[in-house]
């Protein structure tokens, strides 16, 4: 492989997990540098979890440390979680993306509207929306639907988690994105034990690239716990207007 394309891909990886870390969707970077390297999808779908899954952890032992982790939602969760993405995983040769991506852009713009239309979302926790039965569907909606959806497709998980704990339990967007980074290694593992055994992984480019992802990762963690809630919403906004404009492409002009 090139130099200037193990350096292209070295810097999309630490970008992919300063983004994964603040609010999820970090594969909008990663996984098209990975893919014009002329890997197999399912094989850059594969290496992207790879390298994904130490910035991720390393992003929630970062925010573990600083913040309050819902452990009530997040440990169940990433447990469901690992099945279902493993789930996900082996059923996304049947399953056709141009089917998912129209389904996931009406999602997105919807996610986007509204955080617009409701600012004070996120802004600061709402304690009195936590009952038990919204426990219950938090865990349900993340460690089944999310992570099935991560296995599959997987552009947006750590959003759709974030927005999902937000509307939910009432959590600020920093709790959130905390509690979203442990269901994500479970996202992650779980589909990497599928990928693994079919035999997709391209071991020495996923290690690589993991070492940018964990320092991107560190760098974003911090920058999100030490600007707060509305430096995450700017940044969750502006990931979700990306992530429909490259699935647009993808469904209508790739």
């Amino acid at each position: 492989m090139p130099l200037e394309q193990v350096l292209v891909l070295l810097v999309a990886a630490a970008g992919a997990g300063w983004v994964d870390a603040v609010v999820g969707g970090g594969g909008l970077v990663q996984l098209p540098a990975i893919l014009m390297t002329g890997l197999p999808t399912v094989e850059a779908m594969a290496t992207n979890k790879l390298s994904s899954i130490f910035g991720t952890t390393s992003a929630a032992v970062a925010y573990a440390r600083s913040t309050k982790i819902d452990r009530e939602v997040a440990l169940p969760g990433a447990g469901l979680a690992v099945l279902s993405a493993g789930l996900g995983a082996s059923a996304a040769a049947a399953i056709s993306a141009e089917v998912l991506r129209p389904v996931v852009m009406v999602v997105l713009l919807g996610v986007a509207a509204f955080v617009t239309l409701r600012p004070a979302l996120g802004a600061v926790p709402v304690p009195h929306l936590r009952t038990r039965g919204r426990v219950l569907a938090a865990v349900a909606v993340a460690g089944v639907g999310i992570a099935f959806y991560d296995g599959i497709m997987g552009p947006g998980t750590g959003t759709f988690l974030i927005i999902a704990f937000t509307t939910i339990l009432g959590l600020d967007f920093v709790s959130a994105s905390a509690s979203a980074k442990i269901i994500n290694v479970g996202t992650n593992l779980g589909a990497l034990m599928v990928f693994g055994v079919q035999g997709h992984l391209n071991w020495g480019l996923g290690l690589g690239m993991a070492v940018c992802n964990v320092a991107g990762a560190q760098l974003g963690a911090r920058m999100a716990l030490k600007r707060g809630t509305g430096f995450v919403r700017i940044v969750l906004l502006c990931v979700v207007v990306a992530l429909v404009a490259r699935l647009a492409w993808q469904q209508f002009g790739g």
